[in-house]
């Protein structure tokens, strides 16, 4: 019997959460976010009316130290006043006006990992601390660098197609492998750059099912330095990370998925540079998808034509260099809100 997915609530492990700042302090009780559906182990956020940074927060490093995709900015100390702690159904925040201007819209974008301990593998760097998901295809893992090439466990029992990784204690740019680009490649989140070919990133090496590889610069393994790694692996009928040529039209390609997807982050890489877009289902919950935020940048929302969520993919609906230049290749990530077909190979009639 064909396997459809193994995810059928892609909400239990994936989900966009919308609030507006109230400015309440920590010692005032703060603002409680509810509606994700489980505790997250990341949560990234932005202003989306405001030029506030993009934060980034998660379990393995603590919930109160953050660190800021837009920017090169190594990780800040802990600050109460930003995310304060992760609960059941979502978070906590303080006053920080990052995370909870008042009067300001903000989206946050919540994974679920969880599973901190048998982490499989046989590297030579153990991780300081980790969180992973081989059911979701999702982990988290933080460790201290070496300055020399080097293997880490991943946990997915399959080959992440996706690393984003930050060197904690430094001023470097955020390095992302992408599975599309090749391992002698890389990609630099806080910018609009194009691909690069180093081998002091990966080593020249794909991940394999238990391992991921990092080369010698100190953006992935600074000596001594704190970093860290979140790897995403492609689940049947939840996630995929995969590439697309454009065509330069307003019909733009339809990527096939397997789900109607409930966010995708898409990056030219080759051709030209553009920002990384950021599009969800929460703040366009209809089609056109139109309110897009780019990971590179502190600016608010735009609002463009950009996308259609479809049960089984997303089509592109714009014809900029952005996310469809004529003959450019595009790298994307997206997460699920339906599966085409339940486990069992029913249809879930997804909206």
């Amino acid at each position: 019997m064909a396997v459809y997915t193994t995810i059928d609530d892609a909400g239990s492990f994936f989900n966009t959460v919308l609030w507006t700042g109230d400015g309440t302090a920590i010692g005032s009780g703060g603002q409680t976010i509810t509606g994700v559906g489980f505790q997250p182990d990341m949560v990234w956020l932005k202003a989306r009316d405001d030029t506030h940074w993009h934060n980034v927060f998660d379990a393995p490093r603590g919930a109160t130290y953050r660190i800021f995709p837009n920017a090169n900015t190594a990780q800040t100390a802990s600050d109460s006043e930003s995310l304060n702690s992760f609960n059941s159904d979502g978070f906590v925040l303080g006053s920080d006006n990052n995370v909870n201007d008042s009067g300001d819209l903000y989206v946050g974008w919540n994974w679920k990992a969880g599973t901190t301990s048998g982490i499989a593998g046989s590297p030579t760097i153990t991780p300081t601390s980790y969180s992973f998901n081989a059911t979701s295809g999702f982990s988290i893992i933080a460790y201290t660098g070496t300055a020399a090439n080097a293997t880490l466990p991943h946990g997915l029992g399959v080959a992440p197609k996706m690393i984003i990784q930050k060197n904690l204690a430094d001023t470097e740019s955020w390095m992302v492998y992408h599975a599309s680009v090749g391992a002698t490649k890389y990609m630099v989140l806080n910018t609009t750059a194009a691909e690069d070919t180093n081998s002091t990133r990966w080593n020249d090496t794909a991940p394999d099912a238990t391992v991921f590889s990092i080369g010698t610069d100190t953006s992935v393994n600074g000596s001594g330095e704190a970093c860290i790694a979140y790897c995403f692996a492609p689940v049947q009928g939840y996630s995929k990370m995969g590439s697309y040529t454009g065509n330069g039209n307003a019909d733009g390609p339809f990527i096939y998925t397997g789900f109607r997807p409930a966010f995708t982050i898409c990056k030219i890489y080759s051709g030209n540079t553009n920002n990384w877009k950021m599009v969800d289902n929460k703040r366009s919950p209809f089609n056109l998808n139109t309110k897009t935020l780019n990971a590179d940048s502190d600016g608010v929302e735009s609002t463009e034509d950009n996308c259609d969520y479809t049960a089984n993919g997303f089509k592109i609906r714009r014809n900029g260099n952005d996310v469809n230049g004529s003959g450019y290749t595009y790298i994307y990530a997206a997460f699920a809100e339906s599966p085409l077909a339940n486990s069992e190979g029913v249809p879930t009639n997804a909206r």
